[in-house]
Parts: C-alpha cells; structure tokens; sequence
C-alpha cells in the first residue's frame, strides 16, 4: 500500500471544463460539491483507501523562525498557499495507478449547472523512509 496526497486547487493549475469560481455557484451547486467530496470519502471509507482530509479555509499566513530571541516573521515575498490550495485528502491505495483513478474520479465533482468541474488535483506520493543520499 502506498500513501497519496491529492490537493485540490483554487487555481494555479491548468484551466478546468467547467471553470466558474465557487462565489458564483448558488447554495445548491455549493451542497451539491460537497455532498460529492463527502460521499467520495465515506466509499473509500469503506474500501479502507480513505486516511484523512479536509477543506481549507483562505485565510492563513507564513511563519518562520527570525533568529534567537526575536519574534517569528509572519509573512514574506512567498506563493501564498491560502490563494492555492482549497483542501486535501490522503489515500493508501494498492498502487499509483490506483491513486491515478480516484484523483480522476475526484475531479468530475459536480460544480456550476452540476457539470463536472474537470478540476486539475496534484497527486504526490507520501515518503515512506527519508530520502538516501549518496555521494
């Protein structure tokens, strides 16, 4: 079994199909995506492929350590995460191919009109063991 982290975009990616920001969704559209993501999760619940996820709220900041003894710097001239990324879900699935499948299943989630939003999800693999490096 091999962990993935699916993130959803609020953009960043390629454009999707059905590519109207949520804003301009109505309620029904709203519950109707959720309803979606939810019922995604509560199969893969079942079939012991569902780790964990949640959605994202916009707001947020960056936060590093600024030296001994002074206060963390709580923003810098970064990509802001906030601005990207909408939510997450980590998947164990038998292989990538697998991963593939739900990340493509995932991304018809129903959106403006309840058309398939096609959206663009990055799928990366969770490390297992730290990296070796070798000289």
């Amino acid at each position: 079994m091999a962990k993935y982290l699916l993130l959803k975009h609020y953009r960043g990616a390629p454009t999707g199909v059905n590519d109207a920001p949520m804003d301009e969704w109505t309620p029904e559209e709203v519950t109707a995506h959720i309803q979606y993501m939810n019922d995604f999760a509560d199969r893969l619940t079942e079939t012991g492929e569902y780790v964990d996820g949640q959605a994202l709220s916009p707001d947020g900041m960056w936060v590093r350590h600024d030296g001994e003894g002074r206060p963390p710097v709580t923003d810098g001239p970064f990509a802001e995460t906030k601005d990207v990324i909408a939510g997450w879900m980590v998947i164990d699935v038998e292989d990538e191919q697998r991963a593939i499948e739900l990340a493509g299943e995932l991304s018809a989630a129903p959106g403006k009109d309840g058309l398939a939003i096609h959206e663009w999800l990055e799928l990366r693999p969770l490390l297992s063991m730290p990296p070796t490096v070798t000289e």
